[in-house]
């Protein structure tokens, strides 16, 4: 069976040995830790050994590992444009309203994931990537195909000589598709791999939730990236259009009653989990299905351990023979 993990982005405010405790209590085989709060030090992990090791037996004492950590905050600083006061956020103080000092930062972070990541003996980097055309994305004015193909190549000069670094370590890059990304649906992300020339180092980290809204079938999107599906998410979302409400969302924040659609615990919206988990079985995924948990309507403490439990009911391993085997004489 797969592993199950925990992704810590959303438990940032707590100390990572807290968090720690509470996932090895509910069940969790193992942490996508975050790089923020006090979780992961990329930039330290990319030269420091030793911290590594006090990371991974951290874990350890709590019978968990580490398959992948995160650069969702950082990695959005590279391709987005503009940089603005949204941005500052995910960045060190120091470099608050300086937006070309905070895109240099990011580059150098990003750059030095997949040191990190090898000295941690993980194989996978999932994140963000931003996108310089997402503002683009309805077309009105009237779209110029050279300016979103434009978009596409600068958003590959960013991250290429990134990912150069990612091929030489031997490590993968898997990009959460999602709004406000390069790619944030199916046709996006075949525009996407053909902005990289398809380059092995980059593919997705599959999260559902993202999709469903939209309309998108999961299921089919792991089955036309079945090479690049390199991390998997279990989150779930629920559209609520009531009449009133749009699928826009009416710029109103996550956990307002009024949006067409938010984020939910897993097995409480529309996400559909058993044709996702025969999905991949038939693509031979084996990673971890990692729970990022977020409903502005549920305690984070319920919610984790009670998605724990659902998620391991869900799983299950591919047939080893067809099912009419034996009524061979």
């Amino acid at each position: 069976m797969r592993p199950v993990t925990l992704f810590t982005g959303q438990w940032a405010d707590l100390p990572l040995e807290t968090v720690a405790q509470k996932a090895a209590e509910w069940g969790y085989d193992g942490l996508e830790l975050a790089s923020w709060g006090d979780h992961f030090d990329v930039m330290r992990a990319a030269k420091d050994t030793r911290y590594c090791a006090e990371r991974k037996a951290l874990l350890a004492k709590y019978k968990l590992k580490m398959y992948a950590f995160s650069i969702h905050l950082t990695g959005q600083l590279v391709a987005d444009e503009p940089l603005d006061e949204r941005h500052d956020q995910f960045a060190p103080a120091e470099l608050k309203g300086k937006p070309e000092a905070i895109r240099r930062w990011a580059i150098e972070f990003c750059t030095a994931a997949p040191a990190a990541a090898k000295n941690m003996g993980v194989q996978v980097v999932t994140g963000f990537t931003g996108s310089p055309i997402w503002h683009l994305w309805f077309p009105f004015p009237p779209q110029v195909p050279a300016q979103i193909e434009a978009g596409y190549q600068k958003f590959a000069q960013r991250w290429n000589p990134i990912l150069d670094e990612f091929g030489k370590y031997g490590i993968k890059f898997g990009l959460e598709v999602h709004p406000s990304e390069i790619a944030y649906d199916v046709y996006s992300a075949e525009r996407t791999l053909e902005a990289l020339g398809h380059r092995p180092e980059f593919g997705f980290n599959f999260d559902p939730s993202h999709l469903v809204w939209q309309g998108i079938d999961p299921a089919k999107f792991i089955y036309r990236f079945a090479d690049r599906i390199y991390h998997v998410h279990i989150k779930d979302s629920k559209v609520l259009v009531d009449g009133e409400s749009g699928i826009l969302s009416s710029h109103l924040n996550f956990g307002d009653r009024r949006r067409g659609w938010d984020f939910v615990s897993p097995g409480h919206g529309d996400v559909q989990f058993e044709p996702i988990i025969r999905a991949l079985n038939r693509i031979g995924y084996e990673g971890p299905l990692s729970v990022e948990w977020e409903d502005s309507g549920m305690d984070r403490f319920h919610g984790a351990a009670d998605t724990a439990r659902l998620v391991r009911s869900w799983d299950f391993p591919p047939s080893a023979q067809a099912f009419d085997a034996a009524f061979k004489r």
